[in-house]
């Protein structure tokens, strides 16, 4: 079978002036970036706001296995599935991090014949987004030891400093660094840290920012480190906001690419969930559900770190109601929750599938939780059996979910019809919307309830630094214990312990470490191992990648 890059490279694309037509975006609402991508302005987002809202379609999936779920690729396909039965759709999804991309996990627009395009430059430089983050984040913190040198006024303690560098590739020999070294004019000497641009809390905030001024507020309102005498420094003290919006000023006007099929999609912000929010723009959003009937977004990683995050964070913050979730998972990848080793994946094994299914079954659980009709997408593949099949559709009909297969990878939207059907029959469904935890509940009562309700954990329990954080935002300001909590936890697992396959129960959650994002508006929990900066494997993408003297790409997919 050909490669992506291959089948992207093939596919017939529309002038994007062309996309936006069909979408009543006129030239002078354009800022194209070449042919085929573009950037919508805020004059048509002001035009568009008092237009009705469609229907809002919410793609996440089990926890994640080397042998694939195919998220991104079922949540293209649906939207091309939908037009090709005559409904008006549209795709939100997140910018792809190169991180991944030159990494192991591979990059963020599909796969086979349901992509997005044009791939190579959405998986790489795209519009510049992550470039803009990693300035905004770095000029902050640039100045930010540039005040240390200038005398220091407000009285920073250098070993208190919150707020650290990022950079959006994979580069474990950056996580902790001492900067300033050298003679008096380098700097003041100290240790600091690099994250993923995509863990920055810049990414969360152009990610969750409703306007330009909204961005700007909430720059100034980042916690950046603590005086000697334990007072709180925020990014205005520093008066930096005004050069970080400056830089973003771009960078939140979402993005407007096309599908193979010409399906429009608006890509912006790309935050891990595994590490962050994992959802796209709350603008690129709302303005897809102003352009379309049915909107159709995913959120990273599985059901439990992805999805509870979109309903628990962003759809709390922006005032947003899902109509359905679709819940993707492989024969393979249940298999695998089951103890099967990767290279006997194709044989059929019913009792290794009804081991895993149990991973299955507690994300339709979760997800029923939040009082919203769920449809199971099972991403086909051809060593499927037709036992393993019927055996996944009880499960769901047990379990009160629709289940569809889903072949979009090997037929594009034609192998996406059926679940297209399945979605707008949910969408039409009673629901009875509600979060997992409420605002006016503490810090830990909110934490308590994910583990205990989500994770499937008996109990939860606090490193002696995550407990003195903890105490310290409480008393900066009472405001901050009604922000949401956004867990950071290992994406292949339920639990905080990635070995621990399929529906681990009574284990105790354990909190290392816990973060103020003042700005984001949410409390960052890391638990377990989890990094805020990942490594490259031992074979990293990245010695596969080449580009030719005409300037073709390949080994990238």
């Amino acid at each position: 079978m050909k490669t992506d890059i291959e089948i992207a490279k093939e596919a017939v694309m529309l002038p994007i002036t062309k996309i936006a037509q069909n979408l009543g975006i006129t030239d002078d609402e354009l800022e194209l970036y070449g042919k085929y991508k573009a950037k919508i302005n805020d004059a048509f987002l002001k035009r568009t706001e008092n237009r009705k809202n469609g229907k809002l379609i919410l793609v996440t999936a089990i926890n994640p296995t080397p042998a694939g779920e195919g998220k991104t690729t079922t949540t293209v396909g649906l939207g091309m599935a939908m037009n090709r039965i005559g409904k008006n759709a549209i795709i939100a999804l997140r910018e792809p991090s190169l991180g991944p991309v030159f990494g192991v996990k591979g990059g963020a627009a599909g796969g086979g014949y349901a992509q997005v395009v044009p791939m190579e430059d959405i998986n790489l430089h795209f519009t510049g987004d992550f470039h803009a983050i990693t300035a905004a984040n770095n000029l902050l913190c640039a100045m930010i030891d540039n005040h240390l040198q200038q005398g220091n006024e407000l009285g920073i303690d250098q070993r208190r400093i919150v707020f650290t560098r990022v950079t959006d590739t994979n580069d474990r020999a950056l996580r902790n660094i001492t900067v300033g070294l050298g003679s008096r004019v380098d700097g003041i000497p100290r240790q600091d840290h690099f994250m993923i641009t995509v863990a920055s809390e810049i990414m969360a905030i152009l990610c969750l920012a409703e306007s330009l001024d909204d961005l700007k507020t909430r720059l100034g309102n980042i916690l950046v480190a603590y005086t000697y005498d334990g007072r709180p420094v925020f990014c205005r003290d520093i008066c930096a906001q005004g050069a970080m919006a400056a830089l973003l000023k771009d960078a939140i006007k979402p993005n407007l690419v096309q599908t193979l099929e010409n399906t429009p999609a608006l890509i912006h912000g790309g935050p891990f969930a595994n590490i962050a929010h994992g959802c796209n723009s709350v603008r690129a959003t709302k303005l897809a559900l102003k352009l379309a009937d049915y909107t159709i977004t995913e959120a990273g990683f599985g059901a439990d770190l992805g999805a509870e995050k979109f309903l628990d964070i962003k759809c709390r913050k922006a005032g947003l109601v899902p109509d359905a979730v679709v819940l993707v998972a492989t024969v393979r990848a249940l298999k695998y929750n089951g103890g099967v080793a990767k290279p006997a994946l194709a044989e059929e094994n019913l009792d290794a599938l009804k081991a895993g299914a149990v991973n299955l079954e507690a994300h339709i659980d979760n997800l029923r939780k939040f009082g919203l009709p769920v449809v199971v997408a099972i991403n086909r593949f051809g060593t499927d059996t037709d036992a393993e099949l019927d055996y996944i559709r009880k499960i769901c009909i047990d379990k009160g979910a629709d289940f569809a297969l889903s072949e979009v990878f090997a037929k594009g939207g034609e192998g996406g019809i059926e679940l297209a059907e399945k979605v707008i029959e949910a969408c039409e469904r009673p629901k009875d919307f509600h979060f997992m935890y409420e605002s006016d509940m503490s810090i830990k009562d909110k934490i308590n309830a994910i583990a205990t309700k989500i994770y499937g954990a008996s109990d939860v329990k606090y490193d002696a630094a995550a407990l003195k954080t903890l105490s310290e935002i409480e008393a900066i300001d009472p405001k901050y214990s009604t922000f949401p909590v956004c867990m950071a936890k290992t994406q292949y697992s339920l639990s905080d312990d990635a070995a621990k396959l399929g529906r681990p129960q009574g284990f105790t959650l354990t909190v290392r470490e816990i973060k103020l994002s003042a700005g984001a508006e949410f409390i960052v929990v890391l638990t377990g191992a989890i990094m805020t900066m990942p490594g490259l494997p031992k074979k990293p993408a990245a010695v596969s990648i080449d580009v030719d003297n005409d300037g073709n790409i390949t080994g990238l997919f």
